[in-house]
């Protein structure tokens, strides 16, 4: 064709549930609209979450086309290096856009929402598995010619809409399509469904688009928002003892991981099992003299936390039958006053989970008995569909969150206290003579996460590395070579890299012998 026109392509990342087909269609009506000639494909992701789905626009000119006498032809995927807009719904599919070659820096613009939503790899990774957002965001401004960037899904929850509304108006706020906003809002009026609400979002995210600012710090302001409102919940009735034991015996600097830890545990148990984490705390701070900042004593207070509100059955039944968890899943899904919303639990429990739930006599017995095991086992095969909205699921799952009043009682909290016990031992053991070395053995509690068989697998890992710290004790290395064999630990899911890392060890402690 005459001086070589070229089509308008854009790829659009979404994942299940975040309106990628409604965005999609909003584009091509509009382009429609202002008398261009459009098409779209979509390649769905393998899964919701694992995979999100790549819609294909582009937008050929009519004028241009019946000047020439000839129709486009359009491609039905998006190519490297040739697509001129990319929005994503989640800033880790930005990325993604980015790794693809999608985004170029003499062409593309590049639309994302800052938000997260966390992929399976990264939930269930061994130790910290949320991908890195900073350097996401880094390499999307080095790599695009622009780049619109803010947490658009709070720009739409805002207005009480869906986040495909803000990204249309992140698009038309860009300029990166040659049609005026009336153009892009007659198309949201056009289809007739939640119209004020997804407009309202619509001129939030046009104008943010329109001044030009990028939010880098999205993901950063977050997580302090959010630690900022776990401090003021610390505050609550419960833990103002607790509070006047931390600020009078503890140092000012460790306070507010004291103050979280503490609040975690009264939420889980009990005020008497918040004194008791502190009790446990002051045998560690009376071996600390803060060298280097009560480091020792604050990552133990970390970790220990996060084990003493271990995940149990009675813990899942609590947080599952919370109030704050139905308003929750009604906001999200924007239930009106005359609908009722049903949340189906889907719960597998195995016997040896069952035993933990036990009295500790009890569930020693139902363990010591194979026979036994397997009996209970024919009725642990499949797993069940709990609808906690309807009064039996409900009450099923109030009660087992109930048993948290013979908790102290039960098999599983008898052996994770022996567990808790015999970690702080050892990390106090080599406190006075090797201080990094503890707090190497401290760190190494991170291992032991979750529920299921990903409990199972991260405490034999971290029995591994207990097993180590008594081979390293003594040596001036000792810390440097367990912080080492925790990041193997954490390096895959089956332990094969710590599998390794071991028998080297062991094969040199064998030479130098």
């Amino acid at each position: 064709m005459t001086d070589n026109p070229r089509p308008i392509t854009l790829a659009v990342a979404a994942l299940g549930g975040q309106g990628g087909g409604v965005l999609s269609g909003w584009i091509v009506k509009t382009a429609e609209n202002c008398g261009y000639i459009a098409q779209y494909t979509s390649v769905p992701g393998v899964a919701q979450r694992t995979g999100a789905t790549i819609y294909c626009i582009e937008l050929f000119p009519k004028a241009a086309a019946v000047k020439e006498g000839k129709l486009p032809v359009l491609a039905l995927t998006p190519m490297p290096g040739d697509v001129d807009i990319v929005i994503a719904a989640e800033l880790m599919e930005a990325g993604r856009a980015v790794s693809r070659g999608f985004v170029t820096p003499d062409v593309t613009t590049l639309i994302t929402s800052t938000h997260r939503e966390y992929a399976i790899s990264e939930k269930s990774a061994m130790g910290d598995g949320i991908a890195d957002a900073e350097v996401v965001l880094k390499v999307a401004r080095d790599r695009a010619k622009r780049l619109v960037a803010y947490d658009m899904k709070a720009a739409a929850e805002a207005a009480g809409s869906v986040i495909s509304s803000a990204l249309f108006g992140a698009l038309a706020g860009s300029g990166a399509l040659p049609f005026p906003r009336s153009a892009f809002e007659d198309t949201i009026r056009a289809g007739g469904r939640m119209v004020e609400t997804n407009l309202a979002s619509f001129a939030n995210s046009y104008e943010r688009a329109q001044s030009g600012q990028t939010d880098s710090d999205t993901v950063v302001k977050a997580v302090a928002s959010t630690k900022t409102v776990e401090s003021k919940q610390a505050l609550s009735k419960p833990v103002e003892a607790l509070l006047e034991r931390i600020r009078s015996s503890f140092p000012a600097a460790i306070h507010p991981t004291l103050i979280e830890g503490a609040r975690r545990c009264v939420d889980y148990q009990d005020p008497a099992y918040g004194q008791f984490y502190l009790d446990r705390l002051d045998s560690v701070l009376s071996l600390d003299s803060g060298p280097r900042g009560y480091v020792l004593t604050e990552t133990v207070a970390r970790y220990l936390a996060l084990w003493m509100s271990y995940e149990d059955t009675i813990r899942v039944a609590d947080l599952k039958t919370r109030g704050s968890r139905f308003e929750r899943a009604q906001k999200e899904v924007r239930v009106k006053p005359d609908q009722i919303v049903y949340l189906t639990e889907f719960m597998h429990p195995r016997v040896e989970e069952i035993a933990d739930t036990l009295p500790a006599p009890i569930g020693r017995y139902i363990m010591a008995s194979p026979r036994l095991q397997t009996f209970m086992g024919r009725f642990t095969k499949k797993g069940r569909h709990i609808r906690t909205a309807k009064l039996s699921g409900f009450l099923l799952l109030a009660f087992l969150s109930s048993l948290r009043r013979i908790r102290r009682s039960t098999l599983r909290y008898k052996v994770e206290q022996a567990r808790i016990e015999d970690w702080l031992g050892r990390v106090k053991s080599p406190a006075a003579s090797d201080y990094d070395f503890a707090v190497e053995i401290a760190r190494c509690q991170r291992l032991v996460k979750g529920y299921g068989d990903t409990h199972m697998r991260g405490l034999k890992n971290f029995a591994h590395l207990m097993d180590a710290s008594e081979t390293l004790a003594g040596r001036k290395d000792a810390a440097r070579v367990l912080s080492g064999l925790r990041n193997a630990a954490l390096a895959d899911d089956v332990g094969e890299t710590l599998q390794k890392e071991l028998e080297t060890l062991s094969s040199k402690s064998k030479s130098v012998a």
